[in-house]
């Protein structure tokens, strides 16, 4: 691994360094991560391991601006480091990937919106490298959980599902719906404090793919949160301009994941290929398979130029879960083929590609799924209102 004096630059008061290569830091971490994949995915095991290497190797605040102690990096570099990661183990670059939206969502309001609330968070990330959660998909835009107003805050009871790396975390980006007297509904959105002694994380992870993620429940029962401490409340089953940013921004990050492991599947099944007979029917497959990669590169690359664009809005939404569902169809199409270029010999799991098509099919689960993507598709063409579409 190179010197991190050389991917590198000091963060005033930081023990550790900030990358602001994250593309070669990625690379240097590669064959440690890949020698550790196996064994992480055969035991059902979190890669807290591999946390550690991300943490030395300053990935945890990369995404934190300049101006708050972190590397300043933008969110077409973070999907390249992610990418890379997915490359030898997709539960690492997955479980991260959450985290890492989780820091340029703020990271893009304090920048672009003058949002000075999201601050002492990013300095924190910075300074601490503390671990943000999210919940995904139990915190959608329906909404989760139940908060009951108490005097001075709220009482949160909830389980939230699907949270990636909860037991290295620190801080679980969440919400709760509570009920206002006059019996109105809202969402409201906290930090929950992982050290807690009301909040506690489940073992029940245990998955087809992604095993290393260690997405496991996290039940919060009875904890206190202040009225100061609501980041911000919405009305529930509706998107609100919060969740656009928050869509716009964390997809881009979450499918370069599912690329990588695409990428990865693909240079497997040639590296095999190239050492059988060759026939018409290897070369149908294997052209087959590249330009199903190359679809879902460029859908991809669509996404991340919505990001680009900084002007978050239901169009901005739209743009970026059609590419979610491109990159996630043919991602899914190269492991197929590339289990078929391979041959038998990709039922083994020494060679790899089995994990790469079982890691691949979480592609299919996260928001929004295909049935809401093309409805939430086709009313933007029809010109109808897509406020309660997710």
């Amino acid at each position: 691994m190179r010197s991190l004096d050389n991917i590198a630059t000091a963060s005033a008061g930081a023990t550790t360094a900030v990358a602001t290569d994250v593309v070669g830091a990625a690379h240097d971490l590669a064959p440690i991560l890949a020698e550790r994949a196996p064994k992480f995915d055969e035991s059902d095991r979190f890669v807290a391991d591999n946390y550690v290497l991300l943490k030395e190797a300053g990935l945890v605040q990369a995404g934190v601006p300049l101006e708050l102690g972190g590397g300043g990096v933008e969110i077409s570099d973070l999907c390249d480091m992610l990418r890379i990661l997915a490359h030898s183990c997709g539960s690492t670059a997955l479980a991260f990937a959450m985290h890492t939206h989780q820091v340029a969502i703020p990271a893009w309001r304090w920048r672009h919106q003058k949002v000075a609330a999201v601050e002492p968070l990013l300095k924190r990330v910075a300074a601490e490298r503390i671990i943000l959660l999210s919940s995904g998909g139990s915190d959608w835009i329906g909404g989760s959980g139940k908060a009951e107003k108490v005097e001075g805050g709220y009482r949160i009871t909830a389980r939230k599902a699907f949270t990636s790396g909860a037991v290295a975390g620190d801080i679980l980006m969440t919400g709760a719906i509570a009920c206002d007297e006059d019996g109105t509904e809202k969402v409201i959105h906290f930090g929950a404090p992982m050290r807690a002694p009301e909040v506690s994380v489940m073992d029940n992870w245990r998955t087809l793919g992604m095993r290393g993620t260690g997405s496991n429940d996290v039940v919060i029962d009875g904890l206190f949160v202040p009225d100061a401490a609501v980041s911000f409340s919405r009305t529930p089953r509706q998107w609100h301009p919060v969740f656009q940013i928050i869509a716009t921004i964390a997809f881009p990050l979450i499918y370069a994941v599912y690329l990588g492991v695409a990428e990865s599947a693909r240079d497997i099944a040639v590296e095999i290929a190239r050492k059988k007979p060759g026939g018409e029917g290897t070369l149908s497959l294997a052209g087959r398979m590249d330009t199903a990669l190359r679809a879902a590169q460029m859908a991809h690359r669509s996404m991340i130029e919505a990001v680009e664009r900084n002007a978050p809005s239901a169009e901005s939404v739209n743009d970026v879960m059609i590419g979610r569902s491109l990159v996630a169809r043919h991602g899914l199409e190269v492991v197929e083929l590339a289990m078929e270029l391979a041959g038998g010999s990709s039922f083994y799991r020494e060679r790899g590609l089995e994990r790469r098509f079982r890691d691949m099919q979480g592609a299919r689960f996260h928001p929004l799924q295909a049935g809401p993507q093309a409805q939430y598709a086709g009313a933007m063409a029809l010109g109808l209102p897509v406020n309660a579409i997710f």
